[in-house]
């Protein structure tokens, strides 16, 4: 049952007093810089018995819009670059070899779904966009678990977060989050976790986290990321 909670108010929206909270624990502060900037290393894979690949990567992640920009180097020598983001033309799939482009996309509600759902979920790594962004809109689902939703584009997306025994946020889920599968977008189950929080330029940060998919009734880790670099763009 949501529970309806007294709070701030930004924008003339009613924020709940526990978001207020949630961001002030992971260390929020006012007019302290525009974006997020982190280095991470890890592995992906694209289903259940795929082989994981390695990558390195950057990304920002902006505070006051839903918007981000990921750079990866994929695979033996990092001969393979990927850019994901969602910018204000929308969102952007750029897949390259040797500077050959193998795949691009960056049109459709489903495509602008998926990474609004992908911004929702990291603000784990972006705490300062809890307050700063005013375009989110949050509900109290119960004493550990929020939703937060928004609205790009004309496409919605919306997440749960689940907070852990330090009230941060512990694991991201959604029933419906567009999964590209061949030329198409199918919508699944998506969920998430972060762990390993370090307190890191006055923020709690996790410095680890994954996600995946529920495809045929299985579930399966996509996406494995440790943080390597974390900064406040100014």
């Amino acid at each position: 049952m949501e529970q309806e909670v007294g709070g701030v108010k930004l924008s003339g929206m009613q924020i709940p007093s526990a978001i207020e909270d949630l961001a002030n624990r992971l260390g929020f502060r006012p007019g302290r810089g525009s974006a997020a900037r982190l280095s991470q290393v890890g592995t992906m894979r694209n289903s259940s018995d795929g082989r994981w690949t390695k990558f390195t990567a950057t990304q920002r992640i902006d505070f006051q819009n839903p918007g981000f920009e990921w750079r990866a180097r994929v695979g033996p020598f990092g001969l393979l670059c990927v850019r994901d983001a969602l910018k204000d033309e929308g969102p952007i799939l750029d897949v390259k070899v040797l500077g050959i482009r193998l795949i691009s996309a960056s049109s459709g509600p489903s495509a602008t779904k998926g990474e609004i759902m992908r911004y929702l979920a990291e603000l784990a790594w972006a705490p300062d966009a809890i307050m700063q962004n005013e375009q989110l809109h949050w509900r109290v689902l119960n004493h550990d678990t929020l939703s937060v939703a928004c609205e790009a584009q004309s496409a919605r997306g919306e997440v749960q977060l689940g907070l852990d025994s330090d009230g941060r946020i512990g694991s991201v889920y959604a029933p419906d989050r567009p999964r590209r599968e061949g030329a198409t977008f199918v919508e699944r189950p998506w969920r998430g976790r972060f762990y390993d929080y370090r307190w890191h330029d006055g923020r709690w940060l996790p410095f680890a986290g994954e996600v995946g998919w529920d495809v045929g009734g299985e579930s399966f880790v996509a996406w494995r990321g440790e943080l390597t670099n974390w900064a406040i763009e100014v």
